[in-house]
């Protein structure tokens, strides 16, 4: 297995649920997390608390919806560590409309931030890993992206779409050893959910600090080996078969 000591990682919606959970996963296996969030107070609790641990991170107000602010930050990373070696596409939204009453306006923002955000951080970070000789572009999918249910057509369709993005990506990469993989989660027991739907039942949904395990596993398989796709799903899963 290949070691994250001193990998620097730039994980995006770092500030609650599955983000949050993935920071403190990387920082415990040695990386150096940059704990991204367009909510600074919550990624400044994560990092607080994985520096407590004894982890490094650094907390970041990011946008990623403002293209300015993506090229601003990578710079200002390279500048400040000289490399960046994974980039985790986990921040994500929705709005739960059916397709006659979701608003263009609300179209627009889920696909920016779940799709169009996640092309922009690996064009600009791709050609960077390629010139270091090497790179992990983890984005985070759904179940959302191999099957539909009703009120979610934005989702749905942003998913599919960086499930697209994630293994042309792979294609583009793999030749420059830089690894691309999508991580298909089933439901988990965070604000995404929970806040959204308070009659769901928290019994069949998984913690999301396994799925961020998995994030973790895959970021350090050895150098020969990519994992394109993995699906984690709660054992109690109602979304998939």
């Amino acid at each position: 297995m290949m070691t994250l000591r001193g990998k620097v990682a730039l994980v995006t919606g770092g500030g609650r649920g599955l983000g949050a959970a993935t920071c403190a996963a990387l920082a415990e296996a040695g990386a150096i997390v940059i704990v991204a969030d367009i909510q600074v107070d919550l990624a400044e609790r994560v990092a607080a608390e994985i520096r407590r641990q004894g982890g490094e991170a650094v907390a970041l107000a990011l946008d990623i919806t403002q293209d300015n602010q993506v090229q601003t930050v990578i710079q200002k990373l390279l500048d400040q560590h000289g490399h960046l070696d994974i980039l985790v596409n986990n921040a994500g939204t929705d709005v739960t409309l059916s397709v006659e009453e979701l608003a263009i306006d609300d179209w627009d923002h889920v696909i920016n931030v779940n799709l169009r955000a996640p092309f922009v951080l690996a064009k600009h970070l791709l050609p960077i890993m390629k010139q270091q000789g090497g790179g992990h572009i983890v984005n985070v999918a759904s179940t959302a992206a191999k099957r539909a249910w009703a009120n979610a057509s934005a989702y749905h369709a942003s998913k599919w779409g960086l499930m697209g993005l994630n293994h042309a990506l792979h294609v583009e990469g793999r030749p420059h050893g830089v690894k691309v993989t999508a991580i298909v989660a089933g439901g988990m027991r965070t604000p995404f959910l929970l806040d959204r739907f308070p009659d769901i039942d928290p019994g069949v949904l998984q913690d999301p600090k396994d799925v961020a395990d998995t994030i973790r596993y895959v970021l350090m398989q050895p150098a020969e080996t990519v994992i394109p796709e993995v699906t984690v799903l709660p054992m109690r899963e109602s979304s998939w078969p």
